[in-house]
């Protein structure tokens, strides 16, 4: 339509279908023509159409729609449905992580295992003994294809270096200095508990030997000075050595037996090996038996010291040996195992008891562990 001003109202449907009023003003009909000719073609692709007639056109053009078209306007440019870009880098992004994961075969705590399962195969080894074995188990194209390989040498040493050091903190391995050592994998607190008392009750068995030892041997020291003692008392009094035909000099060997027993001995022409036939029971005592009856510990083997022979026996034992004395002196020469071997057994009781077991608590799922831990280790 178009007026006596040369202005010309014309009237089309946009591609969503909508109506557009679009009002020019012109004094010539050619360009009228042009303009329609433009309309036409803008029903199918309209903005680039309308772009070019405002560049090649001098006149002032007027784009003029109803409130309800303007707003289909708007809302038809603000969708973004025909926008797949968005969904589909994220799809992307997710077939490259599962591909990733795949690639990665079980992910960290996979390669973890294997660790753990060389050093519990081998018992004891090193640091570089299990990174050798694992560069080439991972890198033989024999074993594992090249495209499935997604470890290099340098990261698989640094995740060796990294899990023995878990393994380390769990207590599962041992290390010292290069070496490692398989102690075994964690079990529960009881157990643990058991565990724990059965290796004490076994460390207080050996210092239970190794106190037994040293009192015998601070007894040993007491029969030889007490020894020395009486002789210088007895060249005190009679003022000479015992004769040397009477004297037994130490260490010596006694062997006791009945009157009525046959012995037959021979003895080597060197008098190095002496060999002795009995027909009846027979008996080997050593010297520090022998001085023990002859009453030089004063009673101390049998926890029967007085006051007096107690304070001879304290001066002639170093001071750090003296609490070992008194405990011999009191009859306290055998540590008391009852109560830990009680403390064994009542936890050996609770493991047996599956109630007082608190269900385990739901672990996480293996492939959520696996992306997490892939997807920030290179």
């Amino acid at each position: 339509m178009s007026d006596d001003s040369g202005l010309v109202n014309l009237l089309f449907h946009n591609a969503n279908g909508e109506p557009q009023l679009i009002k020019v003003q012109t004094s010539a009909n050619k360009l009228l023509s042009s303009i329609s000719k433009s309309v036409n073609s803008t029903n199918q692709n309209p903005k680039p159409r309308m772009k070019n007639n405002q560049e090649s056109s001098s006149q002032v053009v007027n784009a003029v729609s109803c409130p309800s078209s303007q707003k289909n306007l708007i809302s038809s440019i603000l969708d973004h449905s025909g926008r797949k870009r968005q969904d589909v880098s994220d799809h992307d992004l997710l077939e490259n992580k599962r591909r990733r994961v795949d690639k990665c075969g079980k992910g960290l705590r996979h390669f973890s295992m294997k660790v753990c399962e060389k050093v519990r195969k081998k018992g004891t080894t090193t640091y570089n003994e299990v990174a050798d074995e694992l560069v080439a188990e991972f890198t033989n194209p024999a074993i594992q294809p090249v495209i499935e390989q997604p470890y290099d040498q340098k990261n698989i040493r640094r995740r060796v270096y990294d899990a023995l050091n878990v393994l380390m903190a769990m207590n599962i391995i041992s290390k010292e200095k290069k070496e490692i050592k398989w102690l075994g994998l964690p079990t529960n607190s009881l157990q643990e508990c058991v565990n724990l008392l059965n290796e004490k009750k076994q460390r207080m068995d050996r210092v239970k030997q190794k106190t037994k030892q040293l009192q015998e041997i601070i007894l040993q020291q007491i029969c030889f000075k007490r020894l020395v003692d009486r002789n210088y008392e007895y060249e005190q009094k009679n003022g000479r050595p015992v004769l040397e035909d009477c004297a037994v000099h130490l260490p010596f060997l006694l062997l006791k037996t009945s009157k009525d027993t046959v012995i037959n001995i021979s003895v080597s022409q060197d008098k190095q090996e002496y060999h002795f036939l009995f027909d009846d029971n027979f008996e080997i005592r050593d010297d520090v038996d022998i001085l023990k009856e002859m009453g030089l510990v004063m009673g101390l083997e049998k926890g029967e010291c007085t006051v007096e022979n107690l304070e001879i026996a304290k001066s002639i034992v170093p001071e750090v040996l003296k609490k070992y004395v008194e405990q011999m002196a009191k009859g306290e020469s055998e540590l008391n195992m009852e109560v830990l071997t009680q403390e064994v057994d009542t936890a050996a009781q609770m493991i047996l008891e599956p109630s007082t077991f608190s269900p385990d608590r739901k672990e996480e799922s293996d492939d959520d562990s696996d992306i997490s831990s892939d997807g920030d280790v290179e």
